[in-house]
């Protein structure tokens, strides 16, 4: 079963189970529906620019924002600068998070440039900015990385010992290439491999979409924590759910009711927080989440004819009341297919530098 502790230092995070980092999606609206299920022992920022920190860029800064009830909480930064990276570090020290996580996984391409999965390929500036970054901050610093480049570079178990060298406290491994994307099957080997390589805790990351999956990795690799990422986007109830599978074996899933009243909540709390991009933030989710609601795809129609947050919230509640006096078809819930988009990476509108990209 999944760890009831992963240790970081002195912090203790109770489960061993983290919100991954996922662009447009793990703001501190998300995190803390998340952290009301209950189940999840740590979460962490969306992967966020040191370049945008460092500059005090607002757009990026908004993305380092959090509120009490989140702790413990860290925060994901990317950038290829190990003076730049360093600096970003120290201000997320500062905010009071509990700890900072390099990126190490994002494949997009205008992102590789400039860190993410491209520095796999420059051991030598890895090293340059795992030094940097340690020397800058007292809090635990963790990394989360991709198995390598492509299949001819296979490099976690090489990072990750380099890491431990020079002071990182945890490794996350996502065991897909920068290559595969999230093509094929993740290769848990791998996660076991840096297990043994290491003796830092090792969380591991990929193709965790029940909580047996969760179970299962945790038995054929080790790993001391897991991390779920796309399967929380859709099911946001998964890290509740592998706390009931602990204790008994088996789990419940969420009702009608439930789903209406997340969503509901969740639309409202977007409403809210009158965030520019609210009604985009919306119809995302709705792609993703209603994989799963009876005759979702009518509910995803609704949403996404709406032109304002209000609609938007108009078009749940008429469906929800419409689907309590009729029966419906239960769809299955796939993380990542209901868009074609990928919740780690989010919409084409998240695919920049400025607005972070997740792993």
């Amino acid at each position: 079963m999944v760890p009831s502790v992963y240790k970081l230092r002195d912090l203790e995070i109770r489960p061993g189970a983290i919100l991954a980092p996922m662009a447009g999606v793990t703001d501190t609206l998300f995190r803390r529906v998340i952290r009301g299920l209950g189940g999840c022992g740590l979460l962490m920022t969306e992967f966020t620019s040191s370049e945008g920190i460092t500059r005090s860029a607002k757009k990026t800064l908004r993305y380092l924002y959090f509120q009490e009830d989140e702790h413990p909480i860290a925060a994901q930064l990317f950038g290829a600068n190990p003076a730049v990276m360093a600096d970003a570090a120290k201000m997320v020290e500062d905010l009071g998070f509990d700890a900072v996580d390099i990126n190490l996984g994002c494949p997009a391409k205008k992102v590789v440039k400039c860190g993410g999965s491209g520095l796999l390929r420059d051991m030598p500036l890895l090293e340059d900015i795992f030094r940097a970054v340690r020397a800058a901050v007292r809090i635990p610093l963790t990394i989360k990385l991709r198995a390598g480049w492509d299949e001819n570079s296979i490099v976690a178990v090489d990072v990750a010992k380099m890491a431990e060298s020079l002071g990182v406290e945890a490794v996350a491994v996502h065991p897909r290439t920068r290559a595969q994307g999230y093509s094929g099957a993740a290769d848990w080997n791998i996660i076991a491999a840096v297990k043994q390589a290491v003796k830092i805790p090792v969380i591991g990351n990929g193709d965790i979409n029940s909580p047996e999956d969760a179970a299962r990795m945790v038995r054929e690799t080790n790993c001391d924590a897991v991390m779920i990422g796309r399967a929380a986007a859709t099911n946001p109830w998964i890290f509740s759910q592998m706390l009931q599978f602990a204790e008994k074996r088996e789990y419940d899933a969420p009702s009608e009711q439930d789903r209406h009243r997340l969503l509901s909540g969740y639309y409202r709390e977007i409403n809210t927080a009158n965030q520019p991009d609210a009604v985009g933030k919306m119809k995302q989710f709705a792609c993703w989440f209603t994989h799963g609601v009876g005759n979702g795809s009518e509910l995803r129609k609704t949403v996404h004819a709406a032109r304002t947050p209000n609609e938007v919230l108009e078009a749940v509640e008429r469906f929800f009341e419409t689907s309590q006096r009729q029966p419906a078809a239960e769809e299955a819930a796939h993380p990542g297919e209901a868009s074609g988009k990928d919740p780690a990476h989010g919409p084409s509108q998240h695919d920049r530098i400025e607005a972070t990209l997740g792993t």
